[in-house]
């Protein structure tokens, strides 16, 4: 082998070493360890029987559908309200700077003090937002309480605190965009609308992916917001999978639990990875 080439590839070892020690290596050991009862002493193989468990339980299947609702509507609707946000954030008002950081400021609280505060806002009887519908003569809900209303509460909240960040990602992909697309369409007449729809949905894919991705992968890992509002209740009306494995972990079901985490693994990969592939191929050249 030509001295060069095995000069190149010791390069690649640091990394593959890593790799291997903290991401594959604990694969392969969750996938063995969900084929087994074990607990911190023994273990015993019981082939697939966990996972049929897992999806035989309505109770832990409910999880996926949940897990899954969750994660559409919360990349869905951050990825609409960021954009938005971002072209009105990229306009010429005057306050644009400050503006940006308040639409941050959510991204800097503890996830479970977000949480806990809006627990408090959302109270049935004495809550802040129950208060303000009254005053306006409306009747307020049982947000959380409410197996109709509990899992769009959170959904609502997760938004909230994290279109932030996406409409950071839209400002960078749409202030790196150059500026004489702009200057030559509105030279040959094309309003607002029109440069919005030609220039900057277009030239902003690369973001538009970017925010896609992450908010998917996010909706599908989450735990402590929902851990922190409603406990995966009323019932298991917001039981996602990250909740789920929690629960089993806490009841000592360790191989159920890790079975569960290998659920959402595959589910994530599966989804993702096609996901991803499908959104590069519609970014502009």
């Amino acid at each position: 082998m030509d001295k060069k080439k095995i000069y190149s590839i010791w390069f690649i070892v640091p990394a593959m070493a890593i790799f291997c020690v903290f991401f594959l290596l604990p694969m392969v050991i969750s996938f063995f360890f969900s084929m087994t009862v074990w607990d911190f002493n023994s273990y015993t193989f019981c082939g697939f029987d966990n996972f049929k468990t897992f999806f035989g339980d309505s109770s832990l299947s409910i999880s996926i559908k949940n897990t899954l609702i969750y994660a559409v509507l919360t990349c869905g609707f951050k990825l609409v309200l960021a954009f938005l946000l971002a072209v009105f954030l990229t306009s010429k008002i005057k306050t644009k700077n400050f503006l940006r950081s308040i639409v941050f400021f959510p991204n800097l609280i503890s996830t479970i003090a977000v949480g806990i505060t809006f627990s408090a806002l959302m109270h049935p009887t004495k809550g802040l937002i129950n208060s303000v519908i009254g005053i306006f003569g409306g009747t307020g809900a049982d947000w959380l309480g409410n197996p109709k209303t509990a899992l769009f509460a959170v959904i609502a909240v997760d938004i909230w605190k994290g279109v932030g960040i996406a409409t950071v990602i839209f400002i960078a992909g749409m202030q790196s965009i150059d500026k004489t697309y702009y200057e030559a369409a509105s030279i040959d007449g094309a309003g607002a609308w029109e440069q919005l729809k030609a220039i900057t949905v277009p030239l902003s894919r690369p973001a538009m992916n970017s925010v896609i991705i992450l908010a998917f992968i996010g909706g599908m890992r989450t735990f402590d917001l929902i851990w922190a509002m409603t406990g995966g209740g009323p019932g298991y009306v917001t039981e996602v999978m990250a909740s789920t494995v929690y629960k089993q972990y806490a009841a000592g079901y360790y191989g159920l639990s890790t079975a569960g985490n290998v659920i959402m693994f595959i589910m994530i990969a599966i989804l993702a990875f096609p996901l991803q592939k499908f959104l590069l191929s519609k970014e502009v050249e």
